[in-house]
C-alpha cells in the first residue's frame, strides 16, 4: 500500500479511538517473568543472541557527513569505530589496534588516518594497516593481515547500521520489512545532527518498555505529554520486529477535518504523532522543532542501561541564539526523559529485585510491549524455524 494512504488509514483509526474512547487491543493480557529483568544468564543471552546479531542503528549520516569524519563509541561493551573514507564510503571496525589492543581513535573528529597513541601504528580510513613505527627494529610483518577488524556496516535512509559480529550477515531489508521507507520519505539523510545527551537507568528492558505504550501518560506525565496526547489511546503496526506506534493528539478531530481525507497521511505532528521503534533498542520521536532518537544499550550489569539521546532537525543551526535555544531544548527533553521515566524505572528495578511478584502483566492495551517481548523471546530461542510473532 502506498505510504501516505497507509498512514492516512492509521490516522482515521486513531481518530476513531479518540471519538469512541478506544485503543488498539491484543488478544488478552500476557505475563513476563520478573526474573527476565534481573537474571544474569538471560542478560548474557540477550547480548549474544540479540545485540550481537541484529542490525543496530549506531550513527546518523548527519553525524558523519564528510570524507574523513569518524565516531568512536562503546556499543554493548565493545569499542566501535565508525568512519567515512576519502571516497565517502562508510565503514565500521572494532576500535582495537592489531599490535597490542589499544584504541586507534577517541571521540569524534575528522582525519586522513588513525594512529594508535600507544606505539603509533597507523591505519587508513579503509582499515588497512599502513604504517608500523620503527619497522627496522620491529621485524618483518605482513601488514595486509593486520588491518582493523571490520564489522558489517551499511548506510541507509540517513542512518548507519552495524552488526557487532564480524562477517555476520547484515540483512536490513529482512529486518526492517519496508520500514526504512518512512525515513527515506522524510529525507532523513539531509537533516542536521544537533548533539546528544547520555542518561543511565535500570535494566534496558524496563526503560524500553516505557517507550512502547501511552497507558501511563496521564498519571506519569500530567504536565508534559498528557496535555497534548491522551492516555491509553495508541495504535500499533509491526514491520518484522520493529514498530510504528501511533499516538493521536487531543486535537486530532479539529486538525484532520480541516484538510481533505486524502491528505490525512501527510499530517504527522498535526493531529497525531508516531514513535518509531527499531528492535531491539531505538525509539524515534520526530517533531517539527526537534527530533529525539533514543539508543538504549545494556549496561555492565543487568540492573543498568546507558541511553544516548540524539537530537536532529531538518534545518541547520542559524546563529548563536538558535544554538542556545537548541541546547535548552535538548536539556529539557533529557530532563523529562530522565526525571519522569528513568527515575521510576530505577524504582521498578528495586521492586523486581525484591521478589515481590513472579511476573509482570502487560494488558490487551499494551500490545506493543507484548510484541516486543514476543520477538525478544523468539531471538533468545535461537531457532529460526519457529514462527515469527505477528502484530
Amino acid at each position: 500500500m502506498e505510504r501516505v494512504q497507509q498512514i492516512g488509514d492509521v490516522a482515521e483509526i486513531m481518530l476513531g479511538y479518540v471519538e469512541q474512547g478506544k485503543t488498539h487491543q491484543g488478544a488478552g493480557p500476557r505475563t513476563v517473568p520478573t526474573a527476565s529483568y534481573v537474571d544474569k544468564d538471560q542478560f548474557k543471552a540477550e547480548i549474544e543472541l540479540v545485540f550481537k546479531r541484529v542490525p543496530l542503528m549506531l550513527a546518523f549520516t548527519a553525524e558523519l557527513p564528510n570524507p574523513g569524519d569518524y565516531k568512536a563509541m562503546d556499543a554493548v561493551g565493545l569499542p566501535v569505530l565508525i568512519n567515512r573514507d576519502k571516497a565517502g564510503q562508510v565503514h565500521a571496525f572494532l576500535n582495537v589496534c592489531s599490535h597490542r589492543g589499544a584504541p586507534v581513535a577517541e571521540g569524534k573528529g575528522n582525519c586522513a588516518r588513525f594512529t594508535c597513541k600507544y606505539h603509533a601504528w597507523t591505519y587508513g580510513t579503509d582499515g588497512r594497516l599502513i604504517g608500523i613505527a620503527e619497522p627496522s627494529t620491529f621485524g618483518e610483518m605482513d601488514k595486509a593481515q593486520l588491518g582493523l577488524r571490520a564489522l558489517p556496516c551499511e548506510e541507509r535512509a540517513g542512518m548507519i547500521f552495524v552488526c557487532l559480529t564480524p562477517h555476520a550477515p547484515l540483512e536490513l531489508d529482512r529486518h526492517f520489512r519496508g520500514f526504512l521507507e518512512d525515513f527515506e520519505a522524510l529525507d532523513f539523510a539531509d537533516w542536521t545532527y544537533l548533539g546528544n545527551r547520555t542518561i543511565e537507568g535500570a535494566n534496558w528492558k524496563i526503560a524500553f518498555d516505557g517507550y512502547l505504550e501511552g497507558y501511563h501518560f496521564k498519571s506519569l506525565h500530567p504536565e508534559t505529554i498528557y496535555p497534548r496526547t491522551p492516555s491509553n489511546t495508541t495504535h500499533y503496526e509491526g514491520f518484522g520486529p520493529n514498530m510504528r506506534i501511533g499516538f493521536p493528539q487531543h486535537s486530532i478531530a479539529d486538525q484532520l477535518r480541516t484538510v481533505p481525507r486524502e491528505a490525512w497521511g501527510t499530517r504527522e505532528n498535526y493531529g497525531y504523532d508516531f514513535v518509531r521503534i527499531f528492535f531491539p533498542n531505538v525509539s524515534i520521536f520526530i517533531a517539527p522543532e526537534i527530533t529525539q532518537v533514543a539508543q538504549l544499550f545494556p549496561g555492565p550489569t543487568p540492573d543498568r542501561n546507558r541511553t544516548v539521546l540524539n537530537y536532529l532537525r531538518r534545518h541547520p543551526i542559524r546563529d548563536d541564539a538558535d544554538r542556545e535555544a537548541v541546547e535548552a531544548a535538548m536539556n529539557f527533553f533529557r530532563d523529562v526523559t530522565y526525571q519522569e521515566d528513568y527515575v521510576i524505572g530505577l524504582q521498578i528495578q528495586k521492586g523486581l529485585e525484591s521478589g515481590a511478584h513472579d511476573n509482570l502483566v502487560f494488558g490487551r492495551n499494551e500490545r506493543g510491549n507484548q510484541f516486543f517481548h514476543e520477538w525478544l523471546n523468539w531471538y533468545l530461542e535461537d531457532d529460526p524455524s519457529q514462527p515469527e510473532p505477528v502484530m
